[in-house]
C-alpha cells in the first residue's frame, strides 16, 4: 500500500513541477513562445528573463536549446539578450534594455 500512496506523491510532483516558476519569477505570467520547434514558457522581470522549455525533445544538447531560448526570451521582452545560463529545461538570460 505504501508504494502506490508513493507513486501517486511522484506523479503529481512530477506534473507541478514540469513548469513551475523559478523564485525570482514566482507569481509572474507565462508567455509562451514556440521556436524552432522548442516550446518555452517566458516571464521577465526587470532584465532577466525565464525560459522553460515544455515540449519533450528527444536528448537534445544545451547549445541548440541555448539558442532557442534567448530567441525566445527576446521575442517576449522585446530587449536584447546579452547571455544565457541554464539547462535543456530551464534557462535564465541577462537582458540589456533600451
Amino acid at each position: 500500500m505504501k508504494s502506490i500512496k508513493f507513486y501517486w506523491a511522484a506523479l503529481a510532483l512530477a506534473f507541478t513541477a514540469c513548469n513551475t516558476a523559478g523564485p525570482h519569477f514566482r507569481g509572474l505570467p507565462a508567455t509562451t513562445v514556440t521556436v524552432e520547434g522548442s516550446t518555452f514558457d517566458v516571464r521577465v522581470r526587470g532584465d532577466m528573463a525565464e525560459a522553460i522549455r515544455t515540449n519533450s525533445e528527444y536528448a537534445p544538447r544545451f547549445g541548440a536549446i541555448r539558442e532557442r531560448a534567448g530567441r525566445a526570451m527576446a521575442m517576449v521582452s522585446g530587449c536584447e539578450v546579452k547571455e544565457v545560463r541554464g539547462d535543456q529545461a530551464q534557462a535564465t538570460g541577462l537582458l540589456k534594455c533600451p
